[in-house]
């Protein structure tokens, strides 16, 4: 039997229920968003992914992906200019990539060298080149 998430007439449902409930609709929701965008993709796309070529047939198709180009999960357009396939592996990579440019985690040949680098590995080989 499944889970009512609306209360009784009368009765106040807890945050708790409250949370849960929105959950359950939020997920219900996203679920038929992303079915039908990524259906539209595989139909207009081939089954290949844009980044490591990989290619899928029906048996692994499960794990192509659906990647937004521009970030958008809104900005569906039907002639699928903002999707590209990607496997699993690299979907997960250009998301952290994105991540870590927003977060200015990659250095730029610019930056200027920090301080607290000052081991050598190579000192002493010089010396032991010359013996």
């Amino acid at each position: 039997m499944g889970r009512n998430f609306t209360p009784d007439k009368g009765q106040k449902m807890s945050k708790a229920q409250e949370v849960e409930a929105f959950l359950a609709r939020s997920r219900k929701g996203q679920g038929g968003k992303e079915k039908g965008y990524r259906d539209q993709s595989l139909k207009i796309h081939p089954w290949v992914c844009a980044r490591c070529a990989r290619e899928f047939t029906n048996r692994n198709v499960h794990e192509l992906t659906v990647h937004h180009k521009d970030q958008n999960h809104e900005n569906n357009p039907p002639d699928g200019s903002n999707w590209e396939n990607l496997c699993i592996y690299c979907h997960d990579n250009e998301h952290r990539r994105h991540l870590d440019y927003l977060e200015g985690a990659d250095a730029g040949v610019d930056d200027k060298e920090d301080a607290a680098f000052t081991h050598n590995p190579f000192d002493k080989l010089k010396g032991l080149l010359s013996k």
